[in-house]
């Protein structure tokens, strides 16, 4: 729901501005004057041609007298028409004026609280306008909450980042059969639904295994990082900064033939904000969740058996230098295709 403003042209605003007790003014009023002025100009006019006498006195008077009543007429008129206005049109048109506000104001209210500041269509490429809004509520935040599939992207994003956040991240665990069968039937749907639903679980894991290698990458962004692996993640995705949200539909079924679903942002104080942020605290303090940190001081052999916990499958070295070859390919690429300045 938005409000429009209108503007006048100059003559229909004064056309507008014009009272009723002007429209007779400048009508009757003036038609009365204009009356009497002629018939004092005429009176006068005629009386200087007679010889003096009854005659010419008598057309003098009313001459004179005429004009009189006319300029008196006149001045009374103005006088009573401008007083008038202010006894009974003016705060007519300054109460109308304060209910417009208080209106507009409550529309503009309801607005921010039920309405999306933005809203991002599906595509197949990563849309520059969307993660150029997103990169400025990000280099705002103190606070980072993101909850998906697997962290690659906010992990991409935290390293283009120049300030210290905390984060908290929900993702699927990997552990569990289940918990990524709702993405790998989404990307079957999908354009790239040319390979078979197991070829998809299998590249699923991968980016999962790919994201907790790039989250450890990008510790050095954050105070701290706390991750919540779940066994029944929301389909769509979360991300919360100070503020705003932002919600990526992947449950939106219209979106389904695309790699980047719809995504709506709402600002701080809506109604999808307080209840989002509240929900993702609520998720990632629960018992069914799984909770591991991330610190700054965590070092790779820390990091090789958080890792073994979070998927239950160890993690070499070589293992390691692989995965984090691959993120920081999936890095470039993100941040070309999206035009992130590095």
């Amino acid at each position: 729901m938005l409000i429009k403003e209108v503007t006048l042209v100059p003559a229909e605003a004064d056309r507008l501005r014009r009272t009723p007790l002007q429209e007779i003014f400048w009508t009757r009023t003036s038609l009365l004057l204009t009356v009497l002025v002629v018939v004092a100009g005429l009176s006068l006019w005629i009386s200087s041609m007679m010889d003096p006498g009854a005659g010419k006195t008598l057309l003098t008077s009313l001459g004179t007298g005429t004009l009189i009543s006319a300029v008196v007429g006149f001045g009374q008129t103005l006088i009573t028409a401008t007083a008038s206005q202010r006894a009974m049109v003016t705060p007519v048109i300054e109460e109308s004026r304060r209910a417009l506000e208080a209106l507009s104001a409550e529309y503009r209210s309801l607005n921010k609280e039920f309405f999306p500041t933005h809203v991002f269509e599906a595509t197949t490429d990563p849309d520059p306008l969307f993660n150029r809004v997103m990169t400025e509520d990000l280099d705002v935040a103190r606070h980072y909450f993101f909850r998906g599939f697997s962290g690659r992207h906010a992990a991409a994003r935290l390293l283009l980042s120049r300030t210290e956040r905390e984060l908290r991240v929900v993702i699927a665990d990997p552990r569990d059969e289940g918990a990524i069968g709702g993405r790998a039937r989404y990307l079957l749907r999908s354009e790239e639904a040319g390979m078979d639903y197991e070829t998809i679980r299998s590249r699923l894991n991968d980016e999962i295994s790919i994201g907790l290698v790039g989250l450890f990458l990008a510790r050095s962004r954050c105070s701290l990082v706390d991750i919540t692996v779940v066994a029944d993640p929301p389909l769509d995705r979360l991300e919360v900064f100070d503020e705003s949200v932002w919600v990526t539909l992947y449950s939106d079924i219209r979106g389904a033939t695309t790699l980047y679903p719809r995504t709506l942002r709402f600002s701080e104080g809506s109604f999808l904000y307080n209840k989002e942020r509240s929900e993702f605290l609520r998720v990632s303090q629960s018992r069914s969740g799984r909770h591991f940190r991330i610190s700054t001081t965590t070092t790779r052999a820390d990091f090789l058996a958080l890792y073994e916990k979070i998927t239950g499958s160890p993690l070499s070295e070589e293992n390691f230098l692989e995965l984090e070859g691959k993120f920081h390919s999936f890095r470039k690429e993100f941040t070309t295709l999206a035009e992130l300045n590095p």
